[in-house]
């Protein structure tokens, strides 16, 4: 399947994100070109801070392998994670990571680029322009 469907259905996500006027990043794993988890963030509504997108697709594709391991899985998340959610990857062993948009402020590259696992391999700029232009909707309404 096109890298783009799964990507499409990660700004689903974070269109869930921006509705309920959290920052909108989504994501979403894929095991065997089929979606297996989703997530977007919630930070706000679980009065969590660790409850970005990438943690609540992970925890969501763990319960449904079984596994710990996503080594055979593609997580695809609108913006570049951050260096929690790298972390969080790096234990997953993410087979593959595939992000829409650079975060230049707290994307894990400015301040770790080694962090995830080395086997990892990285895709950036799928949909970039859409991504970021949600995120600036986003932070200008918020300005208003």
């Amino acid at each position: 399947m096109d890298p783009s469907y799964f990507m499409k259905q990660a700004y689903r996500e974070a269109l869930n994100a921006f509705e309920a006027d959290e920052v909108p990043i989504g994501a979403v794993v894929v095991c065997e070109n089929r979606i297996i988890a989703r997530g977007f963030n919630q930070t706000e509504m679980l009065i969590d801070t660790t409850a970005h997108a990438e943690i609540l697709a992970l925890t969501a594709a763990f319960i449904h392998l079984g596994s710990k391991i996503l080594d055979e899985c593609t997580l695809y998340v609108t913006i570049e994670p951050c260096v929690m959610c790298a972390g969080a990857l790096k234990w997953a062993r993410i087979g593959k990571l595939v992000y829409g948009a650079d975060e230049p402020k707290s994307g894990f590259s400015k301040f770790s680029p080694s962090v995830l696992h080395p086997s990892t391999k990285i895709e950036k700029g799928l949909l970039k322009d859409e991504c970021a232009a949600l995120m600036q909707d986003f932070f200008r309404k918020k300005r208003v």
